[in-house]
């Protein structure tokens, strides 16, 4: 295996101080029943952090609507319970030096009509269409659309308050703010609508509300992607200028760094450059950005099948090249809380091959 150095660099941006490279991925797990992160869930991360990760984005929490989750056990980051569930959380983590960011989500369109835990709730989107394009319900007001940028500025508000070291948006893989970009999901021709940049409104103005929550200091995290659950091969943007346009209102509204989704960090996101997306995003943009997609893996996470290990030189060249600046690992940390302490420590033959077992537990 090449040098690791690069990977153990500090990291400094905007307040957020990283003693490492490393991120551990958001993961749904769905081991919160009520929607409540408990003890073993804050136990989960706090093995990530002593184990040098260093920066935790939790797996997607929702905000505060009632349509924001599907599933009774994926975890909610409004009400007293969930709330003092994920300060619990946070003083794990830093307990053990690490440092720690909520994924703030709303599902959208991608909730199912009596999904629990408000099986009444509709499923919400820019234009009530599902990824496939089908109605399913009637269109967001500009009114609800308010009260959904209010309900992200709170949750960012509550973050704050209770200790985390910035936040995250999820604003990809077609969830309700991707839906807003897509336009196969957005047909409106109010200014949430429009072209690429009138369909950036929604997130713009959920960052701006954030921001306005949490000062000009608290790292603000925007995840992005081009493929979609149901499409891997979509695209928000074919070129290179059109990713400019489409980031641009974002990074004006106030994004510090920006999580670029792709299935395989390796591959070029446009044709005549070996960049990636996370490496486009860099060079248009000049904010710091994180990488990810199959880290240490020979397989895909879409089809959950096992995956063996495989070398790490070709992740640690673009990192010596600075095309990206943080690199996150998804399922070989949730196979093994020490991945990122046996690659510091050169102990590439202890790393484990991905295992789907790991799924039904938290370990």
């Amino acid at each position: 295996m090449a040098s690791t150095k690069a990977l153990f660099q500090t990291f400094n941006c905007e307040n957020l101080t990283l003693p490492n490279r490393t991120v551990m991925a958001p993961m749904t797990r769905g081991f919160s029943p009520d929607n409540i992160p408990g003890e073993d869930v804050a136990a989960y991360y706090r093995r990530r952090a002593e184990n040098e990760v260093g920066l935790i984005v939790t797996e997607g929490t929702g905000i505060n609507h009632p349509a924001s989750v599907s599933g009774a056990s994926i975890p909610v980051f409004h009400g007293e319970a969930a709330l003092k569930g994920w300060e619990n959380v946070v003083k794990e983590v830093h307990s053990v030096g690490g440092k720690i960011v909520p994924q703030l989500w709303h599902v959208g369109m991608t909730r199912s009509k009596g999904d629990l835990p408000n099986e009444e709730a509709l499923p919400v989107g820019p234009s009530g269409l599902s990824l496939d394009g089908e109605k399913v319900t009637e269109p967001l007001s500009e009114e609800e659309v308010g009260q959904l940028v209010e309900a992200y500025a709170q949750a960012a508000a509550d973050a704050k308050r209770i200790g985390f070291d910035g936040i995250e948006l999820h604003g990809a893989h077609g969830y309700l703010i991707d839906q807003f970009f897509w336009e196969q999901t957005n047909k409106r021709t109010d200014r949430y609508g429009g072209d690429l940049v009138g369909r950036t409104r929604f997130a713009v103005e959920i960052i701006e509300a954030c921001r306005r929550e949490v000062g000009p200091d608290f790292p603000i995290i925007f995840r992005f992607s081009q493929w979609k659950m149901n499409d891997f091969k979509a695209k928000l943007a074919t070129t290179p200028d059109e990713l400019e346009r489409f980031l641009q209102p974002l990074v004006e509204a106030g994004v510090d760094i920006f999580h670029c989704s792709t299935r395989r960090f390796w591959e070029p996101e446009f044709e005549g450059s070996d960049l990636n997306l996370a490496g486009w995003t860099k060079k248009l943009t000049g904010k710091p950005v994180i990488s990810v997609g199959s880290v240490g893996l020979d397989g895909e996470f879409t089809s959950f099948a096992g995956a063996e290990t495989t070398s790490l030189d070709g992740l640690i060249e673009k990192v010596e090249n600075e095309e990206f600046d943080l690199v996150a690992i998804g399922r070989s940390l949730l196979m093994d809380p020490e991945w990122v302490k046996k690659v510091h420590d050169g102990r590439e033959n202890d790393l484990l091959a991905f295992d789907k077992e790991s799924l039904k537990k938290l370990t």
